[in-house]
């Protein structure tokens, strides 16, 4: 059985890394280092899937019936689990167009 406190503290650290990674990812994009932030990004994907993993688990055992209980903290997880989400789509974006622009004469 799935920790309930456990696995919205696996949602918001892992999410939280994630967003972080990205972050850098762009600051390495601006400042030309496409290949750190690739890593970076690749890196974010890691923790990204971590987080939606915890978050499947918890779908799984609420099986659609309300089974779990909804708390502040699990809309917090949630919260951040949906922006770093958000921030990787836009920062993978953005490290292209910087890309794009930097070969560009």
């Amino acid at each position: 059985m799935l920790d309930l406190e456990e696995a919205v503290m696996g949602i918001i650290v892992n999410a939280g890394q994630s967003r972080s990674l990205c972050f850098e990812a762009l600051h390495q994009a601006k400042q030309g280092q496409f290949v750190e932030a690739d890593s970076l990004l690749k890196e974010a994907n890691t923790y990204a899937r971590e987080a939606h993993a915890v978050q499947t688990q918890l779908i799984e055992a609420d099986e659609g019936e309300g089974k779990t209980k909804m708390t502040l903290v699990m809309v917090h997880a949630q919260d951040h689990l949906m922006t770093s989400i958000l921030a990787k789509e836009l920062i993978t974006e953005l490290v292209d167009v910087y890309r794009q622009n930097a070969v560009r004469p």
